[in-house]
């Protein structure tokens, strides 16, 4: 069969949109866990906030809900992919996908408890972070995070998709559907489990080698990891780059927004600049284009439009510029401008990388990923701004500067390039576009140059009676 890179990439896309299932909950929780450790503070609340008192007790068990998402980790993406992938009868293909995904780990505990020192694991040690052991379901396991989970749910889901239909004889019906997909699971899952028992504690050393890399990078790989980050959007492939980092092992065990929002009253404590306490969240500041980048950008489209335009511009652009810098949604606004002028999309992902890399070499880091609402104000500044203002007035400074810069660039070349931005036109409809006005536009694009080469082999037009 013909190699079709649209279908792949089509598959791709599918997949990075299902990962975003269960990562639309880190956000919210994430304000959770950010309040409820505010809430327990003695140096902003005073002696309410002390242990023992009611106070205290409360948001502690607030707290402790608000975990649930990050503890268990693994098991939402387990749950959440089936999700966005399953052709048919999702409901039954989550519960395949968990019980498989159950069956892996209770093999490789098996394996592990019989034979972990031939694979150079400790498995009599406690599963605390670090020990490469974690506890899944009150099993005893592998820690396989993210990876291991979005991996073993692809295959029930993609056993699923296969066999879910299958009809078997009449005297193997209690072997069909869901039951077939789960005993197909079954089988499959010892000799991968044998294959993670094998490889996994290698990869783990692989990992840790990784993440040294990677905070060693400084400036220059938080450029390229921002840049990749900013510029794979219109693909979907951004997922990809982005969550591993955030909420997978890439840089620290557990992700940056777990292992910041467990340590967030470590750091609030400290006297030492951020960048010595925590210099992997230098992987967390691609939030910062979000909150200074898109104001600068309606600003420039707002005042490149047409005078009599503008207050209808206006009207549209700053509400979406608004909700960029609150809750870190800046789809209406960026796929308004990669709509009618791509190239300002490439610059404005250079933008991004470069704003982020200035952050980090003057020493601001922390977890800004998302918006002012659900990172900035809650798992940042309030909580450690009494021990480390300095740090965040250094990283508004440096923001407000970029925010100038991106009005000039974007303006400059709107102008120069005349772009036509919402506006701009004689006769046109203002309005913003998504991303589904985008990948429609794409495929226009294609179908257009389908038609004029059918067009050129059959002659020409006027080649063409009917």
């Amino acid at each position: 069969m013909a190699f079709n890179k649209d279908v792949v990439m089509q598959k791709i896309q599918r997949f990075g949109g299902a990962m975003f299932t269960p990562v639309i909950m880190f956000g919210v929780f994430g304000i959770f866990v950010a309040v409820s450790i505010l809430c327990k503070n003695p140096m902003i609340l005073g002696s309410i906030a002390e242990k023992g008192t009611g106070w205290y007790d409360f948001w502690y068990i607030v707290e402790q809900g608000a975990w649930t998402v990050f503890n268990q980790l693994p098991l939402l993406f387990v749950i959440g992919l089936p999700i966005g992938l399953a052709k048919k009868e999702n409901a039954r293909a989550v519960m395949e996908a968990f019980l498989i995904y159950l069956i892996f780990n209770y093999f490789i505990s098996a394996m592990l408890n019989l034979w972990g020192a031939s694979f150079g694991v400790d498995f009599a040690q406690e599963a605390v972070p670090g020990s490469g052991l974690t506890t899944i379901a009150n099993i005893k396991t592998l820690d396989t995070s993210m990876v291991g989970a979005i991996l073993i749910s692809s295959i029930a889901v993609w056993l699923h998709n296969k066999l879910f239909d299958v009809d078997v004889p009449e005297w193997l019906g209690l072997f069909k559907g869901s039951s077939l997909v789960v005993v197909a699971g079954f089988v499959l899952m010892l000799p991968i489990a044998l294959l993670f028992c094998l490889i996994w504690p290698h990869f783990q050393a692989l990992i840790a080698s990784l993440q040294g890399f990677l905070t060693g990078a400084g400036v220059l790989g938080v450029w390229v990891y921002t840049f990749l980050e900013r510029i794979l959007i219109p693909t979907g492939l951004h997922h990809f780059i982005y969550i591993p980092f955030i909420y997978g092992p890439a840089v620290v065990d557990g992700g940056i927004q777990a292992y910041w929002l467990a340590h967030i009253q470590e750091f609030a404590q400290s006297t030492k600049p951020l960048i010595e306490l925590f210099p992997q969240g230098g992987f967390a500041l691609h939030g910062m284009s979000k909150m200074f980048g898109c104001p600068g950008i309606a600003l420039a489209i707002y005042f490149s439009a047409k005078k009599e335009n503008r207050k209808r511009v206006g009207s549209l652009l700053f509400p979406a510029a608004i909700v960029a810098v609150l809750c870190g949604i800046t789809e209406p606004l960026e796929f308004t401008f990669l709509f009618v002028a791509p190239v300002l999309f490439l610059i404005h992902a250079i933008l991004a990388g470069t704003l982020a890399a200035t952050l980090y070499f003057f020493g601001v880091t922390g977890n800004f990923g998302g918006g002012l609402l659900d990172t900035d104000l809650f798992q940042n500044w309030i909580p450690l701004f009494n021990n480390h203002w300095d740090t965040y007035l250094t990283q508004i400074i440096i923001g407000l500067i970029f925010t100038g810069i991106w009005f000039v660039v974007f303006r400059f070349l709107i102008v120069k390039l005349n772009l036509k931005t919402p506006g701009r036109g004689d006769d046109e409809e203002i309005k913003l576009y998504r991303k589904a006005d985008y990948k429609q536009k794409v495929a226009g694009d294609e179908r257009d140059r389908k038609a004029a080469a059918f067009l050129e082999a059959l002659g020409g037009k006027n080649n063409i009676v009917d």
